[in-house]
């Protein structure tokens, strides 16, 4: 709670979007930042999440590392919240949707039953990330390894080469930003209006600062935003005013 509090305080230092809709633009578009982590893409009723990595509690255990085996379930009921908020068409899940490419065997029936009840009557795409670069069985969704519509490309591992837009996945965007004499790290959307990276996803998922050298590969020498998650909101932070580690 302190860390939400301390968030909020940024506020007055932030650039709040307009009528405080979470509002990103990207390639023209203007897409709806969620502060739980997806991304809403009002004209097409589409919805991404990137990075659940499902099953990486079971994955950890197999290896001796005992974590509590709740990841998987917790991450579905907030995607479960997701789909009821924003009633999609489309759901893109933007690859490393299991820890790894075992994953699915190890998924619960009752988390088994509850994605098959999130898919129905929707389209969903599993982009292909390189925790699970193989498509699964049983798990419902199309597969692929590029999605475009429209003026956007999802992909999981950002392009080389600059990429107008791109959403894309992979590297757990994380900001940490200094207020009131302490310091919060929070997952955050990073976006130039060109490119988009979004935040992972999953409960167990870590993150990576936005001040190292993997997000200037992707901008160059583009300034860009942090678009960082609060409780009831998201705040847009330049990425020069986030602190390294």
């Amino acid at each position: 709670m302190r860390q939400s509090a301390a968030l909020r305080s940024v506020s007055a230092g932030a650039l709040p979007d307009e009528k405080g809709r979470n509002a990103i633009d990207l390639a023209g578009l203007v897409l709806i930042a969620d502060c739980a982590g997806a991304l809403f893409w009002p004209d097409e009723r589409l919805l991404v999440v990137s990075d659940l990595h499902l099953e990486k509690g079971s994955s950890f255990a197999e290896r001796g590392v005992l974590l509590p085996p709740y990841d998987s379930a917790e991450t579905l009921i907030r995607l479960t919240d997701l789909i009821f908020r924003y009633s999609p068409r489309v759901v893109v899940a933007l690859g490393d949707n299991f820890h790894d490419r075992r994953g699915p065997s190890r998924l619960s029936d009752a988390d088994r039953s509850g994605l098959a009840g999130l898919q129905r009557g929707r389209d969903w795409i599993w982009i292909n990330g390189n925790h699970d670069p193989e498509p699964s069985d049983g798990i419902g969704g199309i597969f692929a390894d590029v999605f475009a519509l429209g003026q956007l490309t999802f992909r999981h591992i950002p392009a080389a080469k600059a990429a107008e837009g791109e959403v894309a996945g992979h590297l757990h965007p994380v900001a940490r930003v200094a207020t009131r004499g302490r310091v919060v790290s929070r997952r955050c959307f990073a976006s130039d209006g060109i490119r988009l990276v979004m935040p992972a996803f999953g409960a167990y998922a870590g993150g990576l600062n936005v001040r190292h050298a993997a997000f200037a590969d992707v901008f160059g020498t583009r300034s860009f935003a942090a678009h960082v998650l609060g409780q009831e909101r998201v705040y847009m932070i330049g990425s020069e005013r986030c602190l390294a580690d």
